[in-house]
C-alpha cells in the first residue's frame, strides 16, 4: 500500500482578501491558486433522514482538488496531488498525526451513490457522491472541526445543535460553519465554525461530498472488471484498512474512535448491494435524468472503527449455509458458483466460527457473514466485520488445485481472517503501533485452527516454514524495527502503511506461540479469554494484554515465572532482533549475544546492550527437560552438561517456539552430528530442521564455521523427510551457486557428494510422480518441498531427473490435456526448454500467447528463459521491447533472460545494445535491478569499472552515483562469497 501524498494547502477567506491587495506579481499564483481550489456551492437538497433544522446560509467549502483529465477512457485512477508550501497555512493541529481529542464520534449515517452502470463500464472517471452525518460528543470546547478526508471534493458542511439530551436527535440549534478548508499533508478537512461547541453536548456534522472510484489501486473505493459467462462485468467494493476510509467519506478516521454506522447504498437495479450488516429494506430513487436507482440500507453496525466500513455492489452469485443461527455467504462470479468453486470455503467457514466461539467463550456478534471473491484483490484478503473480501484465487477451489497448496492456503487465510472478527474487530488495538496484536494473534490462530481440524497436520513444521524461516532471515539487531513501536515516532501517514510487513505478522506471531509456549495452552487461552471479555467493543493496548496474563499467572500457582510478564514480553517486542543462544556442553555455560548480519569481533558490545528474558524450553537425549530461564546475559546450567557417551546430547528451543537461535560449542554440534549419522530420527524432524538453519545461518553469518554446518549434512543419505531437505537445499544450494559459471570447481564435488545422498529420497518422489501422483494432494510439505527437490536434481545432472523432465514435457506437448503436475510444473517448464530447441520454444510461446491467467503467463514467461540457445533467448528479449505482436507484460523480459547462468552474459550484452529501449519498456530504475543480477559474478575493480562505463553512458549522475555504491557492495559480497565457496570446495573434497 503507497503512502498518500505529503502536501497540503491553505486558502481561507481572510488570507483570499489579503492576497488579492498584494502587488501585480503576486497575481498569477493567485489565480493558479483559484483554478486548482475553487469554491464549490453547497448543496442545499438533502435528503438524508434527522437532517431537520432551521435553515441557513450556504457555506462555500474549498474542494480539495479539481479532477485532472482523464488520459484515456476508463475509471479514474489516482490523482497526483500538486505540492503546496505548508507554512502558506498556519501551524496547528493539523500539523499532527493525530487527532486533537475535541471530539468522539458516536454515529455515523453514510449514504453512497457511485454511478455504476452495467451498460456504461468503458464510461471515463467513473465517480461517487455521498452525504454523511456524524454525531459527535465534544470533550473540549473548540471552534474549529477536525477529520479526516482526501481527495473528495466538499460540496456541503453543516453542524447541527447542541442535540437535545431529551429527545435524542432533535436539534436545539445551529452552528455556523464560516469556512472549510483542506490540510493535505496530513489529510484533514477543516472547518471553521461562527462559535465554539460546548464540551458534554452532542452535535451532528452533516457533510455532503463526491470523489473518485480508482482501478489501478485498491485503496478506498475502487472497480474490478472482469469476464464472467463471457461477458464484460464490474463490481465496486472498498478498502479501508488502515487509513482509506477517509478516502470514500470524511470521518475520524483512528482505531479508537469507534462508532455506530447507519449505511445506505444507492445503486443499478441489476447489482446486489453488500455491507457490514444484512439488508434492512429497498427504495426507488430517481436522478435527474429521470433514471431509476435502487436505495438499499441496511441495519445499524454494532461499535467498530472506521477501517472496518465494508460494502460492495455486484453482479455476483453466492451459496449460503447457517452456522448457529449465522447466515454465512460466499459471492463469486457466477460461473464460479455455479461450478462449485466455492463449496471448499463455505464448507470451512461455519465450523471454524464455531471453533472460535467454543474456544474464547465469546458469540459471534452479527446475525450474518458475507464473503466475496473479488476478481483481482492485492491486499489479498480482509476482515471487515460481517462482510470479508478475498482475492478469489485465495478463496475458490478449483478441481485442478487438488495437486497444489491451495487447500491449506485457502484454509490459512480464511482462518486468519475468521481469527480477526475476535483480534481486531472486537477488541481493536488503541492504534497502529500495537498493529501486532491484530495480525500477530490472527496469524497464530491459522495454525491452531488448522490443527484442530486436522489434527495430523505438521504444525510447528508449517510454522517454521510459512512464517519463522522468513523473518529470521530479514531480523537482525540493526534493524530498527520492533514488534511494539511508540505511537509518538510515527509523524507521517505512510509510515501506518509500511508496518503491514513480515514483523508484524510473522513475528508477532512468534510472539505469541513463544507466550503459549512458556505458559501453557490452557493458561494462555484462559488469559485471552479474560482480554477479549473486558475490552469487546474498545480498544487495547500491548500493555492490557501484559495485565490479563499477569492475572492469569497470579490466579494460579504452578507456573512461575522470573519476572513479570510485562518484563520478559517487553524484552521481544520492544526492541529490534533477537538473540543467539550459544550453550557450552562442557561448562552447562549459556549466554545470549544479539544477532548481527555478519558478525564481527566486539559488535555486541558497540551497539547492543539489551538482553532478553528468554524462556530455554529443550531436550536431553530425546526426553522434554522443565523450562529453564536465561535472564541475564550468562548463566551456568548445571543439567545441561553432556558426559563423554555417544548417546549424550543436548538441542535447546523444543518445537522451536523460542523466537531465537541455538549455537554451542564444538562438543556440542559434534555431539548432534554423532547423533544424527547414528540414527537420525532419534531428533525429531522439527529439530533436524532447525540444526540445519541455525547451523548455516550462523556460518554465513561468522558465529561458526561453515565445516560445522557441513558436518551435519553427512546423514542425509538416511533423511526421509522431504521438508528437511528442502532446507539443506535452500542453504546449500543457493541461487548464486546455481547461476555463476564461475563455480566450475565446486559444482563436480557437490554433484558427487549430493547424489550420493540424495537418491534415496529421489526415488522415493520420482516414483510418486510416476505412478500415482494424487496420493500427493493432502500432504503440505511435500507439495512445498518437491520443486526444490527437482531443481536440484536436474541441475546436478540426475540423469533419471532430467529424463523424467523430457517424458512429461513431450507429454504434455503432445496430449495437452495430460497436465504436468502442478508441485514440479516450473522445473518441467524449465528443463524441456532447456533440452529442447526451437520447436520446444515455439510452442511454448504460442499456449504462452492463449492463456488469460496472469499466473500461467508468468510461469511461461520465466520457462521461456531457460533456453540454452544465445539466439532464442536475444530473440526473446526483442520481443519483449518491441511489445508486438507479443506483450510479455508480467514482468520484465530482461531480468528473466538475466536469471539464468546464460542468460546473464546475453542480456548484458543486450543492454548495451538496446539501452534505450529496453529503458523506455520497463524504466531507467529497472537497471538497478539487473545491475544487481548481472552483478552476481563481479569480483574485479575492472568488471565494476566496466559496467560504470556503461553506466555513465545512459544514467543521470545521482543514479550513477547510487549504482557505483551498489557495485562496489555486490563485489565485496561476492568476495565473501568466494572465500566461503572455497572452504565449501576444501570440506567437500575431504568428505566426498
Amino acid at each position: 500500500m503507497g503512502p498518500p501524498s505529503s502536501s497540503g494547502f491553505y486558502v481561507s477567506r481572510t488570507v483570499a482578501v489579503l492576497l488579492a491587495g498584494l502587488a501585480a506579481a503576486l497575481l498569477l499564483a493567485l489565480a493558479v491558486l483559484a483554478a486548482l481550489y475553487g469554491q464549490c456551492a453547497r448543496d442545499p437538497s438533502s435528503e438524508m433522514q434527522h437532517r431537520g433544522g432551521p435553515g441557513a446560509a450556504p457555506v462555500q467549502p474549498r474542494k480539495q482538488k479539481e479532477q485532472p483529465p482523464t488520459p484515456k477512457p476508463g475509471p479514474a485512477r489516482k490523482p497526483a496531488v500538486a505540492a503546496t508550501p505548508s507554512d502558506w497555512r498556519p501551524p496547528g493541529p493539523w500539523d499532527q498525526l493525530r487527532l486533537p481529542p475535541w471530539l468522539v464520534p458516536l454515529h455515523y449515517e453514510l449514504e453512497l451513490w457511485p454511478r455504476l452502470q452495467p451498460d456504461q463500464l468503458s464510461a471515463p472517471a467513473l465517480r461517487f457522491t455521498g452525504r454523511v452525518n456524524i454525531t459527535v460528543r465534544c470533550i473540549v470546547s473548540t471552534a474549529r472541526l477536525l477529520l479526516h478526508s482526501l481527495l473528495l471534493d466538499c460540496d456541503s458542511a453543516e453542524v447541527r445543535g447542541p442535540l437535545s439530551p431529551v429527545t435524542g436527535d432533535a436539534t436545539i440549534g445551529r452552528v455556523p460553519v464560516n469556512d472549510v478548508w483542506f490540510a493535505l499533508d496530513m489529510e484533514y478537512m477543516v472547518l471553521e465554525l461562527g462559535e465554539a461547541l460546548q464540551p458534554g453536548s452532542r452535535y451532528k456534522l452533516q457533510l455532503s461530498f463526491s470523489g473518485p472510484v480508482y482501478q489501478d489501486t485498491w485503496e478506498g473505493l475502487f472497480l474490478n472488471l472482469y469476464t464472467d459467462q463471457g461477458e464484460r462485468r464490474a463490481l465496486l467494493a472498498s478498502h479501508m484498512e488502515p487509513t482509506f476510509a477517509r478516502y470514500v467519506f470524511p470521518c475520524f478516521d483512528e482505531p479508537a474512535l469507534k462508532a455506530t454506522f447507519s449505511i445506505t447504498i444507492i445503486h443499478h437495479s441489476s447489482y446486489v448491494a453488500l455491507s457490514n450488516m444484512p439488508r434492512l429494506g429497498q427504495s426507488e430513487k430517481e436522478d435527474v435524468n429521470g433514471s431509476k436507482w435502487t436505495v438499499t440500507t441496511f441495519y445499524t453496525t454494532p461499535l467498530m472503527p472506521t477501517y472496518l466500513v465494508a460494502f460492495a455492489i455486484c453482479d455476483c452469485d453466492h451459496v449460503n449455509r447457517t452456522e448457529r443461527g449465522q447466515e454465512i455467504s460466499i459471492w463469486a462470479r457466477k460461473d464460479a458458483i455455479a461450478n462449485g468453486y466455492a463449496d471448499f470455503a463455505l464448507n470451512i467457514t461455519g465450523p471454524i466460527f464455531s471453533f472460535l466461539e467454543d474456544l474464547f467463550n465469546i458469540s459471534y456478534p452479527l446475525p450474518k457473514t458475507d464473503i466475496i471473491a473479488l476478481p483481482t484483490f492485492d491486499k489479498r484478503a480482509m476482515e471487515n466485520w460481517g462482510l470479508l473480501m478475498f482475492d478469489e484465487s485465495l478463496l475458490l477451489l478449483q478441481p485442478e488445485d487438488q495437486l497444489t497448496e491451495k487447500k491449506t492456503v485457502i484454509s490459512s487465510i480464511v482462518s486468519h481472517e475468521i481469527g480477526h472478527q475476535w483480534f481486531g474487530n472486537m477488541v481493536t488495538m488503541a492504534w497502529w503501533n500495537d498493529l501486532w496484536l491484530n495480525e500477530g494473534f490472527a496469524s497464530y490462530f491459522e495454525f491452531e485452527i488448522i490443527n484442530h481440524f486436522n489434527p495430523k497436520f505438521p504444525r510447528n513444521e508449517v510454522f517454521f516454514t510459512n512464517i519463522l524461516y522468513g523473518v529470521l532471515k530479514e531480523d537482525h539487531a540493526l534493524v530498527f524495527r520492533a514488534v511494539s513501536m511508540k505511537a509518538e515516532n510515527f509523524t507521517e501517514t505512510g509510515e501506518i502503511n509500511e508496518i503491514f510487513d513480515l514483523f508484524t505478522y510473522n513475528k508477532g506471531a512468534s510472539m505469541a506461540r513463544m507466550l503459549s509456549s512458556f505458559l501453557s495452552e490452557s493458561l494462555f487461552i484462559s488469559a485471552l479469554k479474560s482480554y477479549l471479555k473486558i475490552f469487546s467493543f474498545s480498544n487495547a493496548e500491548q500493555d492490557d494484554l501484559w495485565r490479563h496474563f499477569q492475572m492469569a499467572i497470579d490466579d494460579q500457582g504452578k507456573i512461575l515465572l522470573p519476572a513479570t510478564v510485562k518484563s520478559i514480553m517487553d524484552s521481544w517486542t520492544h526492541q529490534s532482533g533477537f538473540p543467539v543462544i550459544t550453550l557450552n556442553v562442557s561448562t552447562g555455560v549459556m549466554k545470549q549475544e544479539p544477532f548481527y548480519l555478519g558478525k564481527v569481533k566486539n559488535q555486541t558490545l558497540l551497539t547492543h546492550n539489551d538482553t532478553w528474558i528468554v524462556p530455554i524450553l529443550w531436550i536431553k537425549n530425546g526426553t522434554t527437560q522443565s523450562l529453564v530461564w536465561l535472564d541475564n546475559s550468562s548463566k551456568v546450567f548445571p543439567e545441561m552438561q553432556v558426559s563423554d557417551s555417544e548417546h549424550d546430547w543436548v538441542i535447546l528451543n523444543l518445537n522451536m517456539t523460542g523466537y531465537y537461535r541455538v549455537n554451542y560449542d564444538k562438543l556440542g554440534w559434534k555431539k548432534l552430528n554423532q547423533q544424527l549419522e547414528k540414527d537420525p530420527k532419534a531428533i525429531p524432524v522439527i529439530h533436524r530442521l532447525q540444526l540445519i538453519d541455525d547451523a548455516f545461518s550462523l556460518s554465513k553469518n561468522n558465529y561458526i564455521e561453515i565445516e560445522t554446518a557441513l558436518d551435519l549434512t553427512k546423514y542425509l543419505a538416511e533423511e526421509d523427510e522431504i521438508i528437511v531437505w528442502h532446507a539443506v537445499l535452500l542453504n546449500l544450494v543457493t541461487r548464486d551457486l546455481i547461476s555463476n559459471v564461475n563455480n566450475y570447481d565446486i559444482y563436480p564435488l557437490l554433484k558427487k557428494y549430493l547424489l550420493k545422498r540424495l537418491m534415496s529420497i529421489w526415488n522415493t518422489y520420482s516414483t510418486i510422480i510416476r505412478e500415482n501422483v494424487a496420493t500427493l494432494q493432502d500432504d503440505y510439505l511435500a507439495l512445498m518441498s518437491l520443486e526444490e527437490l527437482f531443481r536440484t536434481a536436474c541441475w546436478l545432472g540426475l540423469e533419471d531427473c532430467l529424463q523424467l523432465s523430457r517424458e512429461l514435457f513431450r507429454n504434455w506437448v503432445t496430449h495437452p490435456e495430460n497436465e504436468i503436475p502442478y508441485p514440479i510444473r516450473n522445473v518441467i517448464l524449465c528443463y524441456g526448454i532447456a533440452l529442447g530447441n526451437e520447436k520446444e520454444w515455439d510452442f511454448l510461446l504460442s499456449i504462452y500467447n492463449n492463456k488469460t491467467k496472469e499466473e500461467e503467463r508468468m510461469q511461461l514467461a520465466y520457462a521461456m528463459g531457460c533456453s540454452k540457445d544465445p539466439w532464442i533467448l536475444n530473440r526473446y528479449m526483442e520481443y519483449a521491447i518491441a511489445t508486438s505482436p507479443f506483450t510479455f507484460n508480467e514482468t520484465n523480459i530482461i531480468q528473466v533472460v538475466a536469471e539464468s547462468e546464460v542468460g546473464r552474459y546475453i542480456a548484458k550484452d543486450f543492454l548495451v545494445n538496446n539501452w534505450q529501449a529496453v529503458s523506455e519498456r520497463y524504466g531507467a530504475q529497472s537497471l538497478v535491478t539487473l545491475i544487481d543480477i548481472i552483478g552476481r559474478t563481479i569480483s574485479t575493480d575492472s568488471q565494476i569499472m566496466e559496467m560504470q562505463q556503461f553506466c555513465s553512458n545512459v544514467l543521470e549522475e545521482h543514479q550513477r552515483l547510487s549504482i557505483h555504491a551498489k557495485l562496489q557492495t555486490i563485489k565485496q559480497e561476492n568476495l565473501e562469497k568466494k572465500k566461503r565457496n572455497a572452504r565449501i570446495t576444501a570440506w567437500l573434497r575431504e568428505n566426498t
